[in-house]
């Protein structure tokens, strides 16, 4: 978005209405759901095509990275297919019409070294990616195949992007990537994960920095002691688990175990006392039975997640789980397990947030909705989290302290207090 606003474009990101000469598609092609989300979104643009509301169309992204020959082939109607890496092209295709832009190499090419980047969400918060790809082998998994292997960006360049947004405005930082916690090993033989935090907490203007999608097997545990100590790294991870059943983890490939794994979530609790922990688990992996499901509730109930996410395993072609294992658990089984494990977070949920009630908590504010203000904790991450309804005096981006009157299972609400 940032290289064609560079090149003379005029960009607008709104997928609830679509305008403009040119519509360009970001797809994702991890789970079926997601896969079909983008693939009408494909089909919805090119009926705008077909109707000349639109003059060209384009998809990029993880989808078109898997199944660009599939896909131009069934859909005749998009311009051009690219990936996760090869997107340049279309501003290629597209040409300049600001010809001394700097995008040009001196041989005419299109330059893909200079760093570029546009805020598409609120301007107080934004995501950062620190890596691309992963080396993990999980066995349901199609990312590695989509993005190959694990490839962190150099510590600099994520330093200096940060830098940049908070001269915009920025004051949360959102680090996200295919697994975090594997960050600088690639580079150096070493989880660098932990010095740049460290680096990004001393940047004027970021208020906060949360941790989006670690792995539990070789975490790197000195992580722990930065966010304890600095009072600018949220209290927050983002760590997907998946099971808990020996015999589910071994199938998944996950490299961890059950004992192991509750060895971990203890570790965390212990030295980040207070630490909100987002989990993901899947139900449906072939070959889990009733009684491994069982463990995974009871899993649930022990360690009582502040916020949790979870999905039925869909078979992904090119997987190890696809290659080697049947896809043995019926449809509507994985459905009533995924309804009965989030049946029983709604509650934990519920609980959690009750016992915020009376507390004075700091809130950053997202938007405003009729009479009140809505934020987020530092519990809290955008669009997945629980929010915050605040009454009080406080513009949106700024931080406020907030007393909880009251709580359900995913919204607290309260007023604004002056320390």
């Amino acid at each position: 978005m940032a290289r064609l606003e560079v090149a003379g474009y005029r960009v607008e990101h709104d997928p609830e209405q679509v305008k403009g000469e040119v519509a360009v598609v970001n797809t994702c092609g991890f789970i079926g759901d997601a896969k079909e989300e983008s693939i009408n979104m494909i089909l919805e643009l090119g009926e705008l095509k077909k109707q000349r509301k639109i003059r060209r169309l384009y998809v990029m992204g993880c989808l078109g990275e898997r199944y660009r020959k599939e896909l131009a082939e069934e859909i005749p109607e998009v311009d051009g297919f690219y990936g996760k890496f090869d997107w340049g092209g279309i501003v290629e295709d597209l040409g300049l019409r600001t010809e001394n832009c700097g995008l040009r190499t001196e041989d005419g090419g299109l330059r893909t070294d200079v760093w570029m980047r546009k805020v598409t969400t609120p301007k107080h918060y934004a995501f950062v990616k620190i890596a691309e790809g992963c080396d993990r082998k999980c066995s349901y998994c199609a990312i590695p195949l989509i993005t190959g292997p694990y490839k962190s960006r150099p510590m600099d360049e994520i330093v200096d992007e940060v830098r940049w947004l908070a001269t915009k405005g920025v004051k949360e930082v959102e680090l996200i990537a295919q697994d975090l916690t594997y960050y600088g090993i690639d580079l150096e033989k070493r989880g660098l994960l932990p010095e740049l935090v460290e680096r990004i907490s001393e940047i004027e203007g970021i208020g906060w920095i949360r941790l989006h999608y670690a792995y539990p097997t070789h975490f790197p545990y000195d992580l722990l002691r930065v966010m304890r100590e600095n009072k600018k790294v949220c209290a927050y991870l983002d760590v997907a688990l998946q099971h808990i059943s020996d015999n589910v983890l071994k199938a998944m490939r996950r490299n961890i175990t059950k004992a192991e794994t509750y060895a971990f979530v203890r570790r965390l609790r212990e030295e980040v006392p207070g630490i909100g922990l987002r989990t993901t688990l899947m139900v449906g992996h072939p070959g889990e039975t009733d009684e491994d499901f069982e463990e995974l509730l009871q899993f649930v109930r022990d360690v009582r997640f502040e916020r949790m996410g979870a999905f039925a395993y869909s078979e992904e072609e090119g997987t190890y789980s696809a290659i080697h294992y049947k896809d043995d658990v019926d449809e509507t089984v994985k459905q009533e397990r995924l309804s009965r494990l989030m049946a029983e977070q709604q509650v934990i949920s519920e609980e959690v947030n009750q016992s915020r009630v009376g507390q004075v908590l700091k809130v950053l504010v997202d938007r405003e909705e009729e009479e009140w203000k809505v934020g987020r904790t530092e519990w809290d991450s955008p669009e997945v989290d629980c929010e915050v309804y605040v009454r009080g005096e406080v513009k949106v981006g700024e931080f406020c302290d907030v007393k909880i009157e009251k709580a359900s299972e995913f919204e607290l609400y309260g007023n604004i207090v002056r320390l």
